[in-house]
């Protein structure tokens, strides 16, 4: 259903399970950004205004996932590190389209976000299937399901307000791109990692 072109190796939730303060610190960051990321897209293309309900909808949801980690966070003991830099979504967000037009930067930045939700969605079954901690396995099924949810929000909007964009051709160069970038990833304990 995602189109991802490499899958997790499934032993990354091992590396992710021999830390899971930094993993949860790393996910937690993780929600925040994603909120970040859908009112960033309100407050640029507030004339959609199905995309502005959608996207607060989205927001909202995010900062319930970040409370709901930080939750687990303290229900451990553990500690809520400071966010670090994700390369990843970095990179990704270097192949955004740069210098073109508002539609096309756009329809780009419903392409990203929805690159991102794939991969947490996929990797948040790899943590569901595969971790011994049942309380987290079932959290992490959750999860995955609202990630795919929103990874088809994004996309579905990215085809209905594309003017001047191949929504179908530039989801595949961003699906291409993305399993060369994560070839490099899933040896660490971030989500993304």
């Amino acid at each position: 259903m995602l189109g991802l072109k490499l899958l997790t190796d499934p032993r990354w939730a091992n590396i992710a399970e021999s830390n899971l303060e930094e993993i949860l610190t790393d996910h937690a960051w993780c929600e925040q950004k994603a909120a970040a990321n859908a009112l960033y897209i309100i407050t640029n293309n507030s004339e959609h205004i199905d995309l502005v309900e959608k996207m607060a909808e989205i927001a909202i949801e995010e900062m319930d996932h970040f409370k709901q980690v930080v939750e687990i966070i303290k229900q451990r003991g553990y500690t809520l590190g400071r966010e670090k830099r994700d390369d990843y979504v970095n990179q990704l967000f270097k192949f955004s389209k740069k210098n073109c037009s508002r539609n096309t930067s756009f329809i780009d930045r419903l392409l990203f976000a929805a690159m991102i939700e794939a991969r947490s969605c996929e990797r948040f079954k790899v943590l569901s299937q595969n971790i011994q901690d049942k309380e987290l396995a079932k959290f992490y099924y959750d999860l995955m399901v609202s990630e795919a949810t929103h990874y088809t929000t994004f996309l579905n909007f990215a085809r209905k307000y594309a003017e001047d964009v191949d929504v179908e051709k530039r989801w595949a160069e961003w699906l291409e791109f993305e399993g060369e970038l994560i070839q490099s990833y899933g040896k660490s304990e971030a989500i993304h990692g």
